[in-house]
């Protein structure tokens, strides 16, 4: 009788590791194209099994016990992870359960644009629903505190690039990113920098990298702008660089850059003072930090616009005032780039 008993309860757990295999592998047939589950710290096995029911990963009851037996018998239920995971129609509770115990979260994507100043990194970060806003009440001084940073702003210390980023991370997460990793990118760069530039720092780089990235967006441009302004300032000449100009205006510039605006003095106004900026202006890109410190060598000393996003550079006075003449008649006062310099 005993031999009986002990035989039915073998063909019972037989049965029951039957259906918990098959069910393991039979597609979850989830409604949607993609369930999202946001699971958090902390959690154990019974907590997730739930949150995965609450979501409609897990469809019934028998579901949830299922799904805690199966990560017992795979020895799995010690090693669930907390994160936001995306699971799809043909997902099985099996591909669920490795997702989780692997912690396969789900990545999400933040593009920074090569040129864009920390306000519109702010912008887009406090528009991304993906990140947890931790800095949208910070002031731009008490980020650069969060960021390791002396100055007012991390204008120009922000690395432009698209970043993969866990749902439910921190704005100021992704910012320390693209933080170290512009440090890590100009801190390269300077020690293969060209020589004779009139550098002090590597932040002097920044500052004319930033000011390139603004002035042109062909990059074989690039080098010729970044020899230019190195020109201008081996020579004591000003830089007169609208970019700059528009920078220190702030929420003042319309659009439409005047000429008392290039009078006016600000800490950035290139017109009325010498030397760079005291800060970026903008985040530069790789292409413009390269030219920054490996300008094209010769003699050019103005630029002006064609009008097609690609410029005239000429040696003298005489020769620049010529293409002004020549491509600025019809343009814009605010699209004109240097059109007296010097």
């Amino acid at each position: 009788m005993r031999r009986k008993w002990l035989v039915l309860v073998m063909l019972a757990a037989l049965l029951l590791l039957f259906n918990v295999y098959r069910w393991s592998n039979t597609p979850l047939h989830l409604p949607a194209a993609e369930t999202d589950v946001q699971l958090s710290p902390g959690s154990g096995l019974s907590a997730i099994a739930d949150a995965l029911q609450g979501a409609g990963v897990l469809h019934k009851d028998a579901d949830v016990w299922r799904f805690r037996l199966l990560a017992h018998l795979l020895h799995k239920a010690a090693h669930l992870q907390a994160g936001y995971y995306t699971f799809h129609p043909d997902d099985t509770p099996l591909v669920v359960l490795n997702k989780i115990s692997r912690g396969l979260v789900t990545l999400r994507q933040v593009r920074l644009i090569e040129g864009w100043n920390f306000a519109q990194v702010r912008q887009t970060l406090n528009a991304s629903r993906w990140l947890t806003h931790a800095t949208r009440d910070m002031s731009d001084a008490q980020i650069a505190r969060q960021l390791g940073m002396n100055g007012d702003s991390p204008e120009g210390w922000i690395f432009p690039d698209t970043y993969d980023v866990q749902p439910g991370s921190t704005d100021l997460d992704l910012l320390k990113r693209a933080s170290e990793l512009m440090q890590q990118h100009l801190t390269a760069a300077w020690q293969t920098r060209a020589t004779g530039l009139p550098y002090h720092h590597p932040v002097d780089a920044l500052i004319m990298a930033s000011i390139i990235e603004k002035e042109t967006a062909v990059p074989n441009e690039r080098p010729r702008i970044a020899e230019v302004f190195i020109n201008r300032l081996n020579k004591g000449m000003r830089l007169q660089t609208d970019p700059t100009v528009i920078y220190g205006m702030g929420a003042q510039f319309d659009g439409n850059l005047r000429k008392q605006d290039l009078l006016t003095d600000t800490p950035w106004n290139t017109y009325t003072r010498s030397g760079l900026p005291p800060t970026p202006i903008a985040m530069p890109g790789m292409a413009s930090i390269q030219a920054a410190l490996h300008p094209a060598t010769g003699d050019s000393l103005y630029f002006v616009s064609r009008g097609n996003g690609t410029h005239v550079f000429s040696s003298n006075l005489a020769q620049h005032n010529q293409a002004v003449d020549r491509f600025q008649k019809h343009i814009p006062m605010q699209q004109a780039k240097h059109r007296q310099e010097g």
